[in-house]
């Protein structure tokens, strides 16, 4: 299996995670059709870093789908759009997630490559729970209050930022998930991060300088 350069892949989820919210305070006229343009560069970027892998074909059909059912949604407004786009990134994400944790569990080689898909897969968690809060808030609206989704619910950075702030337990309770479902999603989220720094991240990290300091 050919290895992925993991910072193409890093590069794109930074270039989301920064142009997403910095679009959206800029209040550019068209957001749909920027949040599309923004996904289309994530995906494609993602999609790039599967190649040689198994699951690439899978990948590439859901990378296909999720951008055409976004330009469809940016332009027709209907929330089965949203919703039907959000899955189809979702299903790529399960996926690239997949991919790249493989090879930074079952790497053989330790070097700053693996450590950069280590950090991948962790923004990578914070981004797909970010579209579950979205896809739960547009299924049921009311699971979550303190924030203004305006006329597209689930769709605004919002749930970036309350994810990554409960994947990292900073918990400033400005935003609260009201269900029992919402509640769940929460917990899970903040004790998947929090066992997946203190235990992978710490124990690749010590394995790299251990490496570096015996050759």
């Amino acid at each position: 299996m050919e290895k992925t350069n993991f910072f193409y892949l890093l590069g794109a989820l930074l270039f989301m995670l920064i142009a997403f919210p910095l679009s959206q305070d800029l209040g550019l006229a068209d957001m749909p059709l920027t949040r599309t343009a923004v996904f289309t560069v994530l995906l494609l970027s993602g999609v790039w870093s599967l190649r040689g892998g198994r699951l690439y074909l899978a990948g590439f059909a859901f990378v296909i789908i999720g951008i055409a059912l976004s330009v469809l949604a940016a332009n027709i407004d209907r929330a089965f759009l949203h919703f039907a786009a959000t899955l189809a990134i979702c299903g790529f994400l399960i996926i690239a997630i997949s991919h790249t944790l493989k090879q930074v569990l079952f790497g053989t080689v330790m070097n700053v490559n693996r450590l950069v898909g280590a950090i991948c897969v962790f923004l990578l968690l914070g981004i797909i729970w970010s579209f579950a809060y979205s896809l739960l808030e547009l299924a049921v609206p009311g699971s979550f209050s303190g924030f203004d989704a305006g006329e597209d619910p689930g769709s605004d950075s919002s749930w970036l930022y309350f994810s990554f702030v409960t994947l990292t337990t900073l918990g400033y309770g400005d935003i609260t998930p009201e269900s029992a479902t919402a509640r769940t999603l929460s917990f899970m989220q903040a004790v998947v991060g929090q066992f997946y720094i203190a235990v992978l991240v710490a124990g690749l990290v010590s394995a790299y300088i251990s490496d570096k300091q015996g050759s």
